[in-house]
């Protein structure tokens, strides 16, 4: 105990430590509430969205619902699905300033109404929001480089390391000491934050341990790597400088490289692109014969093919029976379209086993279900909604029943998706490999410092035993004695 608190002594008389712990604290405070800020704003938007469309919806109700047709009320009523922000996302926020988090759909082909989205600005959306999982992955290990990079170069360059090397202690233990403490410096104040924003969110212990083990994880490899540099480097300057690459390109350069590998290798196509695709095919429709639409139709939906043939230039029936032709000629290129995206987060977590900032952010936007995942999973449901709308309305047109109020009562109701917020294993066990490798290369760097405390900065500062010089202080040090 005394020893580290010699150690906290040492630490609290810099400056500039000092200043980095209340810098990182603050900047870890300014990222939850940034983050918190903005699930507040889309909490808001959305409760926009649904009194403007509880007002549309009452408008087309008024003026269909006793009309006995179903078709003019289907086409014209609106029906609100929504993804709120998950309790967690203002830790990580994902893809959600660029998703849309309330989707409007009606009756028609789904695919055209599927990837609409609002216009973002993509210069103001390409720096992302200020959350917690930026902090973390590009912040958190220029406070670790700023507090580690002397932790032996100091001792050496004041000339105390041969001192420290040989006290009666367990050989390692002064610098393992050392180097816990000012670990703890930046996970501490790191961490803090984000742990009073989970107990506002009433997230639970799972969510919590969850954040911690990755923060811990990342931090600590990080940490580790710093204890490597700064235990072999020659000087301060020397071990900040090769932090700081090591900083740049397993942050920067290798993860913006391996994002355009990964790009390249997995091509993908665009969800306007589905769109487009979906109405050409509708708009073909209109010319193609009755009977070819109802026969793809009728491939997919049996149960309909008995029902009273269409003889006149237009029946309701006819009309989405050639938007889900539509929606279903184009269904190979959906599924193409999302399993290459699943092909590219797969990817993009295999990296992750090399670059351990990219674990980092695979795992936090996982247990704050911001990931692709969770995009998939809310279009998912949407698809599911719009099913259970088609086969409600479906009867009303083939079999030509009236529409009521009543019927409009008994509408199928939007279910939201299941919560996805769950621990990544593959990106915990490619932090825990990177944590474990740069700790035996750190270990190993300390106990090289008990053998040779103090490596000569060049060949000059080596002199001989048996030199004049070395004989003269020797034969003095005797005649004193």
């Amino acid at each position: 105990m005394r020893r580290l608190m010699l150690e906290w002594r040492l630490v609290a008389h810099s400056r500039l430590t000092t200043l980095a712990i209340v810098a990182l604290f603050v900047l870890s405070t300014l990222s939850v509430w940034s983050g918190m800020r903005a699930m507040e704003a889309q909490h808001a938007a959305l409760a926009r969205v649904m009194a403007v469309h509880q007002e549309d919806l009452g408008a087309v109700k008024a003026r269909y619902a006793n009309d006995g047709d179903a078709g003019y009320f289907a086409y014209y009523a609106f029906h609100l699905t929504s993804d709120p922000p998950p309790p967690l996302s203002f830790l990580a926020w994902g893809q959600r300033d660029l998703l849309p988090a309330a989707v409007r759909v009606r009756l028609l082909g789904l695919h055209s109404q599927l990837y609409e989205s609002e216009t973002v600005n993509p210069e103001l959306a390409l720096p992302g929001k200020f959350d917690f999982a930026f902090v973390l992955v590009y912040l958190a290990p220029l406070f670790i480089i700023v507090l580690m990079h002397d932790w032996v170069t100091a001792e050496r360059e004041s000339g105390r390391l041969r001192l420290m090397t040989s006290l009666p202690v367990q050989p390692g233990r002064p610098w393992i000491m050392r180097a816990w403490l000012r670990y703890c410096l930046v996970l501490i104040p790191l961490m803090l934050p984000p742990l009073v924003g989970i107990a506002l969110a009433r997230s639970g212990w799972q969510a919590a341990g969850g954040v911690v083990l990755i923060a811990a994880l990342y931090v600590g490899f990080w940490a580790a790597l710093s204890m490597l540099i700064g235990a072999r480097a020659r000087s301060s300057v020397a071990s900040a400088t090769t932090a700081l690459a090591c900083f740049v390109c397993l942050t920067l350069l290798l993860p913006a490289l391996a994002n355009a590998a990964i790009t390249r290798l997995v091509p993908a196509g665009k969800g306007v692109e589905l769109a487009m695709a979906q109405r050409q095919e509708v708009h073909q429709g209109w010319d193609a014969p009755k009977a070819a639409t109802f026969a793809k139709f009728f491939r997919s939906h049996p149960e309909w093919r008995d029902t009273t043939p269409v003889t006149g230039r237009f029946h309701w029936k006819w009309y989405y029976a050639m938007h889900q032709a539509g929606d279903e000629a184009v269904e190979p290129l959906v599924h193409a379209y999302a399993e290459s995206l699943r092909m590219r987060e797969r990817w993009t977590g295999l990296a992750g086993w090399l670059l351990p900032a990219a674990a980092a952010q695979v795992g936090l936007h996982r247990m704050a279900d911001t990931d692709l995942h969770a995009q998939l999973a809310y279009q998912e449901s949407i698809r599911q909604f719009h099913g259970r709308l088609r086969h409600y309305f479906y009867p009303y047109f083939f079999n030509e029943r009236r529409f009521g109020e009543a019927d409009f009562r008994q509408l199928p109701a939007y279910e939201r998706r299941p919560s996805g917020g769950t621990p990544h294993a593959q990106a915990l066990f490619a932090l825990a490999l990177a944590l474990v490798l740069s700790l035996a290369a750190a270990a190993g760097a300390i106990r090289a410092l008990g053998g040779n405390p103090e490596r000569p900065a060049g060949r000059g500062c080596k002199r001989s035993a048996r030199s004049p010089r070395f004989r003269q202080n020797l034969s003095s040090g005797r005649r004193r004695g």
